[in-house]
């Protein structure tokens, strides 16, 4: 089995196992499908056919005969019913909430449960019409203190009229009468769910609690809306996706309460290359601009990071091949092409200590941006990987990207 066999499980009288299991080799993003042998000898099946999403926190009934599980359903992680016998599976949630880390509570089940304005708690779900409560409240204290802002999931029409999830994040206190400046996110991996989860860095309560209206589309790539959609990005950087993310942000810029003419865009790891790539395409759309680890140079990201299989899917083959269509096609994309367009001020972050996507990028990027007299500002982070874990530095982190973007947006 060519692919990433991981988390495997005996049923709870040993006689069988499962495990997750991607098909095809070399990509990481692939659809993770749930397997089942007699154990030790038996034919090994796939009993997950009907789900087109990779299923995670798998847990048996006591009796052996179905799991619970997550998985994504329209970019949120909902609770299914899966029959371990005939593979017929029933979602059991909906609604604009990630569940995580589903257990069996005697007649009931337990898991996590965050969204994009919610850290978790945990909730109690009824497994016969999916109805939940919270049964922690560990967070309440905090968040009556706030005022919290309210979000929405949209659907926008992409321009090969396509649907795709969108959430928006309003500030608080919204008010239709009034222009509010927008924060565009690009998602980075380039795959992976956008759920609404809930990050205590990237946080979108935080982005529009500062005035902003915040939109993350789920563009082509997202592991949530279906394996095709994941699929459509390898290969394919810097096309359709951000299509994409610009059907999005002149969807959302056309409403009567926002303020067209401030526009922002951030994004990180491959987010932060969709920025790069953005500052030479999006002929005005955008005030500025803020990568964070993002990829300047897809020739150098191929011979320097430390994932470099991945690299080799993602783009289909290495710079050199010059016969390689679709591996040239992929690096004609890439973003240092095409600074002759750059013209809009970009704020650059970066740790030093980052090896998927050297810091390198980053140092080419403003270096590139400073010698073309673009305004541009270098934030760095001398013991950060390619994230920022420190809370001190979160919190610096915090304070220059609304920094950046205030100045230009408000």
């Amino acid at each position: 089995m060519a692919g990433y066999d991981q988390n495997p499980q005996f049923s709870p009288d040993g006689k069988r196992l499962i495990w997750s299991s991607m098909e095809r080799g070399g990509f990481e993003a692939d659809k993770e499908r749930i397997m089942v042998m007699d154990w030790p000898e038996g034919q090994i099946r796939d009993i997950s056919e009907a789900l087109d999403a990779s299923p995670s926190s798998l847990c048996w009934t006591p009796d052996g005969s179905a799991l619970y599980l997550t998985a994504p359903y329209q970019e949120a992680h909902q609770i299914y019913r899966l029959e371990v016998g005939n593979g017929e599976i029933r979602r059991l949630t909906n609604g604009n909430h990630d569940y995580s880390s589903v257990q069996l509570a005697g007649d009931n089940l337990i898991a996590a449960r965050t969204t994009l304005v919610n850290p978790a708690e945990i909730y109690r779900i009824n497994p016969a019409d999916g109805s939940a409560e919270n049964i922690s409240f560990v967070n309440d204290d905090l968040l009556e203190k706030l005022n919290a802002p309210q979000f929405e999931k949209r659907f926008i029409t992409t321009t090969d009229n396509k649907q795709m999830v969108t959430w928006v994040v309003y500030p608080p206190d919204f008010d239709k009468t009034k222009k509010y400046p927008l924060l565009l996110v690009c998602t980075g991996g380039p795959q992976g769910v956008l759920g609404p989860s809930f990050s205590y860095r990237w946080n979108y309560m935080l982005m529009a609690s500062q005035g902003y209206i915040v939109v993350i589309p789920a563009r082509r790539g997202t592991s949530g809306s279906g394996q095709e959609w994941n699929d459509a990005i390898s290969k394919n950087h810097g096309e359709q996706e951000e299509r994409d993310l610009l059907a999005a942000i002149d969807a959302v810029s056309k409403e009567p309460y926002t303020d067209a003419s401030r526009i922002g865009a951030t994004g990180a790891s491959y987010g932060g290359y969709s920025i790069f790539h953005l500052a030479g395409t999006h002929k005005g759309r955008f005030k500025a601009f803020l990568a964070h680890c993002g990829i300047f140079n897809m020739e150098m990201m191929y011979t320097t990071t430390e994932e470099m299989f991945f690299e080799q899917w993602e783009t289909g083959g290495a710079p050199w091949e010059k016969d390689n269509e679709v591996a040239q096609r992929s690096y004609s994309h890439s973003p240092h092409l095409l600074v002759k367009n750059w013209d809009t001020p970009i704020m650059v972050v970066h740790g030093e200590h980052d090896y998927r996507v050297p810091y390198s990028q980053g140092m080419a990027a403003f270096n590139t941006a400073q010698m073309l007299g673009v305004e541009s500002r270098l934030l760095v982070f001398p013991n950060e990987t390619h994230w920022v874990l420190s809370p001190q530095n979160a919190i610096v982190w915090q304070r220059e990207f609304f920094a950046w973007f205030d100045k230009y947006l408000k």
